[in-house]
C-alpha cells in the first residue's frame, strides 16, 4: 500500500477467523489506520488482495454485513441531525437506498444499548464528544454486523463509555462477530481481545496473544512473538492479502 508515493504498508498476510476479536497496535504512523483503509477499500493497494466474508473487495463486498466506527470524526459533519438520524443512516448501503421499516425501532435499540437512548431526538452537534461517539458506535451496531472494523473508537472519551461499548461489544462477540479494532492501548478492551497484531514501520512484528501492559504502545514485549521479517530489509511478496472469513 503507497501514500504520497512511500510504501507505508508492507508485507501483510493475515487470515482473520469468523468470530475473532482482533487488536491492531502500534505506534503513530506505524500504519494502523492504513491498513484498516486498505481493508475497506478507501486506500488502494499496489498489490496483493483483500476478502471480506468470503467475498473479494469490491462490488461483491457484503457491505449490508459490515459495521464501521471512524476515528473521532464530528457525527453529522455540519448538517443538523438528531442521533436517531445518524444512526437509522447506518441501515443505508449501496444496496438498500431506503431504510427498512423497523428502522426506528431498531435505532433506538442501538441508542440504548449504549446508553444514549434518552438522547434520540437531541442534534448531535450539541452533544459531547464522548456521545457523539457512542451515536457513531450505534450507527454501526444498528446493522447487527458480521464484521465490525473501528479506528481507536474510545480515543479521548471516559471510562464509563469505554466500558459500556466494550460490554456491547461482548455481546457481539458472544453473537460470533469478527471484530478487528485499532487500539492505543488495551485498556478496558483486554478482555475481549483474542489475538493482536503489532505493527511497527507498516510491517508485522508481532501476531498472537495480545502483548503485556508494557508492550501496548507498539512493541511486542514478550516470549510469545512470532518471527517476522526485519522491517530494515527489503520483503518480497505482496503488499496486502488480508482474509476476514464467513
Amino acid at each position: 500500500m503507497v501514500l504520497g508515493g512511500r510504501p507505508v504498508v508492507r508485507g501483510v498476510d493475515l487470515t482473520v477467523p469468523s468470530g475473532q476479536v482482533l487488536a491492531l497496535l502500534g505506534a503513530n504512523g506505524s500504519g494502523k489506520s492504513t491498513l484498516v483503509r486498505g481493508l475497506l477499500g478507501v486506500v488502494p493497494l499496489a498489490a496483493g488482495s483483500v476478502h471480506l466474508l468470503g467475498e473479494p473487495l469490491g462490488r461483491a463486498t457484503p457491505w449490508q454485513r459490515i459495521g464501521y466506527v471512524p476515528q473521532r470524526m464530528a457525527a453529522g459533519g455540519g448538517v443538523p441531525a438528531t442521533a436517531l438520524e445518524i444512526v437509522v443512516s447506518g441501515l443505508l448501503h449501496g444496496r438498500r437506498l431506503r431504510p427498512p421499516r423497523d428502522r426506528r425501532a431498531r435505532a433506538t435499540a442501538a441508542l440504548e444499548k449504549l446508553g444514549v437512548g434518552h438522547l434520540r431526538d437531541r442534534r448531535v452537534q450539541e452533544m459531547s464528544g464522548g456521545q457523539q461517539q457512542r451515536v457513531l458506535i450505534a450507527r454501526a451496531l444498528v446493522r447487527e454486523p458480521a464484521l465490525l472494523v473501528l479506528d481507536e473508537p474510545t480515543s479521548g472519551v471516559d471510562v464509563p463509555t469505554q466500558e459500556t461499548f466494550v460490554a456491547a461489544l461482548s455481546g457481539l462477540r458472544d453473537a460470533g462477530t469478527t471484530v478487528v479494532v485499532i487500539l492505543h492501548e488495551l485498556g478496558a478492551f483486554t478482555p475481549l481481545i483474542d489475538r493482536a497484531v503489532v505493527l511497527r514501520h507498516g510491517r508485522v512484528v508481532h501476531d498472537g496473544p495480545p502483548p503485556a501492559a508494557r508492550g501496548e504502545h507498539g512493541e511486542a514485549g514478550h516470549d510469545h512473538t512470532h518471527p517476522h521479517a526485519d522491517p530494515e530489509q527489503p520483503l518480497e511478496g505482496p503488499d496486502l492479502t488480508l482474509e476476514v472469513a464467513p
